[in-house]
């Protein structure tokens, strides 16, 4: 029996009676990160790292939250579990599992670049490896992130200069977060989207010192954002909401402008490469860090990651779950 099984509810660790990232109600799960398609309600016990606890408890409410520390031990059933940042975003995690002397570990989301607000990510030794594969294609390389936060800072200048305001599409959870202090770094007044300070307000609370923000009000008199800053989900994009900021420029932070003409296709006035996965090179330096001798492959470019890793001695195959893009949920989706 592998110590753990893919299932239909997600990943299961049979003897340790848990489940890791589950996407159908279950008795104890452990999560990984706190984004919609990792973390979802309905479970009778959770498991996770300290800085997602007050996530989950805004996005899924009160529910049985136990949190611990990196590199803390949990003994289930005769299993050893601990957690490792992932880098991913805010509290993400890799979950180490240990059993009779195997080890195993789940990758859950995860970047190889420290982005100095989310921990940075350390590999974790294994005998079985299951690894993300959201840009597992070579063409997927990304440029430094000072290159690209001085993009932005150029980017946002110019429509001030231009009396624009600057509108950042930024997933609510993790990305807007990581921009914060980069765009406090130009002197303008950082407004957010409803999602997105909802998110922050819980961060503050949890005691996170993050930079000054305000709020986007309904009634507020749009010259107040002219020349200034503005984080919104993608929601907001081709929604009467964004309309208040105008004249206004949007630019899209996203590892998938990567792939010109997609900045064109989203109608944005910009597109910068910001990503909170690993790119093609990450993913390899990490398989191989990791000194697995199996590897399993989820969602992405599953199949040409998996192959690639065959090709060159890797063991691997590909496994199908129900994660995927991070979308903003609509819990805290408010305007």
């Amino acid at each position: 029996m592998p110590l753990i099984e893919f299932t239909d509810k997600g990943l299961c660790c049979p003897q340790g009676q848990f489940y890791i990232d589950p996407w159908k109600p279950v008795p104890k799960a452990i999560i990984t990160h706190a984004h919609s398609d990792h973390a979802r309600g309905g479970h009778q016990y959770y498991l996770c790292h300290h800085d997602t606890k007050p996530l989950l408890q805004l996005r899924l409410g009160d529910n049985s939250y136990e949190s611990i520390g990196w590199n803390a031990n949990r003994v289930l059933n005769g299993v050893q579990v601990s957690l490792h940042p992932a880098g991913h975003m805010i509290g993400s995690s890799q979950i180490r599992v240990e059993y009779k002397g195997e080890v195993w570990v789940v990758s859950g989301d995860y970047k190889t670049e420290d982005d100095g607000i989310s921990s940075a990510f350390e590999p974790v030794q294994c005998n079985t490896f299951i690894t993300e594969s959201t840009f597992g294609l070579p063409i997927y390389n990304w440029k430094p992130q000072s290159e690209i936060y001085q993009n932005i800072k150029d980017w946002i200048i110019q429509n001030c200069e231009e009396e624009k305001t600057s509108v950042l599409i930024a997933y609510s959870l993790g990305k807007a977060q990581r921009l914060l202090q980069p765009l406090a770094e130009t002197g303008k007044k950082i407004f957010l989207h409803g999602a997105v300070w909802n998110a922050h307000q819980a961060l503050v609370k949890a005691g996170w010192q993050l930079p000054e923000v305000e709020r986007v009000w309904q009634d507020a008199p749009k010259e107040i954002y002219r020349g200034q800053v503005v984080i919104a989900p993608s929601s907001a994009e081709s929604s009467t909401w964004i309309k208040r900021f105008s004249p206004y420029a949007i630019g899209i932070c996203s590892g998938w402008m990567q792939v010109r003409g997609n900045v064109r296709r989203k109608n944005a006035d910009a597109g910068f490469v910001l990503s909170d996965h690993a790119d093609w090179n990450g993913l390899l330096q990490t398989v191989k860090a990791t000194g697995a001798q199996k590897v399993f492959v989820t969602h992405g470019f599953q199949s040409a990651f998996s192959r690639y890793l065959n090709e060159t001695g890797i063991e691997s195959a590909e496994v199908k779950t129900e994660f995927g893009a991070e979308e903003d949920n609509e819990a805290i989706d408010q305007v």
